[in-house]
């Protein structure tokens, strides 16, 4: 992908409408169009929320994510579950990704409703190897890959005390699942789903599209207010998601018209996708622009922060800089493909990062 000159205006923010006045509470429900329920948990998070979708499906309800695995967040489904309303089973867990805010509830609400986990197959596999990791210590090369980006030692021992955190949100998943592809139609009560496939933010997230009712369950890939990270990991630590996440949004953007109402995890619902496709595409090429600038001088990752999120990370605040670290080096990794940085290593073992100049 080409990305191309930036100007030095100010990039304007898209106009998008959002239909509904407020979320629905807490246990409850809200209707978005005929058979299609906005449900929200709660995350103990400074991202307090994650939003799921209901879908009415042949003798009960589909259901798309599930929040965390947390004691609030069971006793928000068992709220829901009673509502005297509405007492049809699950028929299904779909889940648009691997990440524990998507998929940790899932073997819960499978085992107690005996039904189906529909995935794609890399974001079930990917969930399997991460939760195995609950409770083991953490690997030499992850060690490794923290200290080539330029991490203190402080921050190296949080990382040694934090791993193995991913496991302790998810129940335990079921040991099948129905598998999605990119392209396939499901149908799911009176209507059928197109699975739009998107990379980048997770390695097969499932975005699910229904032309009938002009609706986009968008999951992480598309988010109105925040941009979802993207991020290299220790695990493959020369990926380059940038790339197929820059390709996801233009592949989005193809696929769905611009007239449906987005369904995404986190904010509010909203009107306006190729605007806001366009705006995340700007977005980062601005950033990467920015990034190219600053690395006339050597740089470590860690001293891309405030060029690329115009602030520095605390490195006390684990999460973050953990976040910030796995996008700093999608952004390198991506020029360095292009052959547009040169990287060298330090005797600490630390890379440092340059533009190469022709």
């Amino acid at each position: 992908m080409t990305i191309t000159t930036v100007s030095r205006t100010k990039l304007e923010k898209p106009t998008l409408r959002y239909p509904f006045g407020a979320a629905p509470e807490v246990g409850k429900f809200l209707q978005v169009a005929p058979g299609v329920v906005w449900i929200r948990m709660p995350m103990p998070l400074a991202l307090d929320h994650i939003n799921l979708w209901g879908i009415e499906d042949e003798n009960g309800w589909a259901v798309v994510d599930t929040g965390l695995l947390t004691d609030e967040t069971i006793a928000a489904w068992r709220a829901l579950l009673s509502n005297p309303s509405e007492h049809r089973p699950l028929t299904r867990v779909f889940s648009t990704h691997m990440h524990p805010d998507h998929v940790g509830m899932a073997g819960w609400l499978t085992r107690k409703f005996n039904c189906r986990l529909w995935m794609s197959q890399l974001e079930y596999l990917n969930c399997h190897v991460l939760s195995a990791d609950t409770g083991k210590e953490a690997p030499p090369d992850g060690i490794q890959f923290y200290v080539k980006a330029g991490w203190s030692e402080a921050a190296i021992e949080n990382y040694r005390v934090r791993f193995g955190n991913f496991g302790k949100f998810i129940h335990a998943l079921p040991d099948s699942y129905r598998r999605m592809r990119d392209g396939e139609e499901i149908r799911i009560g009176a209507n059928i789903w197109t699975v739009v496939v998107g990379k980048g933010h997770s390695p097969e997230h499932v975005c699910l599209y229904c032309p009938a009712l002009r609706l986009l369950i968008s999951g992480d890939q598309v988010l109105p207010r925040i941009s979802s990270n993207v991020s290299v990991h220790p695990t493959e630590p020369d990926a380059n998601p940038m790339q197929e996440w820059l390709e996801s949004l233009e592949k989005i953007k193809r696929e769905v018209p611009d007239d449906v109402l987005v369904l995404p995890s986190h904010n509010e619902c909203f009107f306006g996708l190729h605007a806001r496709l366009d705006y995340l595409i700007q977005s980062q090429e601005r950033s990467l622009e920015r990034l190219r600038k600053t690395l006339e001088a050597p740089k470590r990752a860690i001293d891309t922060f405030s060029t690329l999120f115009g602030r520095s990370i605390d490195e006390t605040d684990s999460g973050q800089l953990n976040l910030a670290t796995g996008e700093s080096l999608a952004c390198l990794n991506y020029l360095m493909y292009r052959n547009e940085l040169k990287r060298s290593q330090d005797g600490g073992g630390v890379f440092w990062y340059q533009s190469i100049i022709l």
